[in-house]
């Protein structure tokens, strides 16, 4: 069974762009948990929220950040499988 390149960098391509959209998923996951354990501690110690807030957009934007980069590679993925066929 021949394949050809073209084919074969398309599918390659594919199966990149599907890996690369995990870390949208995981973007999600991590800024739940960190709000989710936010929340907590404000409740816990609500003379420290300030704080606790400040520390938790700083790690927001960072888990944000990866999937946004994530998103990208996907999407350039998914325009090199449209060059090629």
């Amino acid at each position: 069974m021949n394949i050809s390149s073209e084919a074969f960098v398309a599918g390659m391509c594919a199966i990149g762009a599907g890996i690369a959209s995990l870390a949208c998923i995981g973007g999600g996951i991590g800024t739940g948990n960190a709000t989710a354990k936010a929340v907590e501690g404000v409740a816990r110690q609500p003379e420290a929220s300030g704080k606790i807030m400040s520390t938790m957009i700083v790690g927001s934007a960072l888990s944000e950040a990866t999937a946004i980069y994530g998103f990208l590679i996907g999407i350039l993925l998914v325009l090199r499988i449209g060059n090629l066929i």
